[in-house]
């Protein structure tokens, strides 16, 4: 049997800690667990996301298959949503597989260095 391990931390890499902690903290809610100029965090008592200084970092192009990962977020308002996070700093690329002729299904952005997520419908 494989032993099971639980999830700590999912791990960034980011040319400003401080900055994408802050991002995070404001869109997830989570508490700013660490903040330094190398490396910040936030969490919520179970999971945390790590935020490490790697200079000279690029973001993958979007659409393209560099792409490692993103994020699915669920909110009760996609629009609304949008909105606030693009305020704090988010883009949205024009590429959203989500958005069709039938309505918005999600709506893809990326966080202030370039990390793609994806902001979905919370299911009632």
């Amino acid at each position: 049997m494989t032993t099971k391990a639980k999830l700590l931390a999912i791990s960034l890499d980011c040319a400003d800690p401080r900055k994408l902690a802050e991002f995070y903290h404001r869109v997830l809610g989570m508490d700013i667990q660490h903040a330094e100029d190398e490396y910040a965090a936030v969490g919520d008592g179970t999971l945390s996301i790590y935020f490490g200084r790697v200079p000279g970092r690029k973001p993958a192009a979007w659409p393209g298959d560099d792409k490692q990962f993103h994020f699915d977020l669920l909110v009760p308002d996609v629009e609304k949503a949008v909105e606030e996070y693009v305020a704090l700093g988010a883009t949205r690329p024009d590429f959203q597989p989500g958005v069709t002729d039938e309505g918005v299904r999600w709506i893809v952005l990326q966080d202030p260095d370039g990390h793609l997520f994806c902001v979905c419908p919370a299911r009632s």
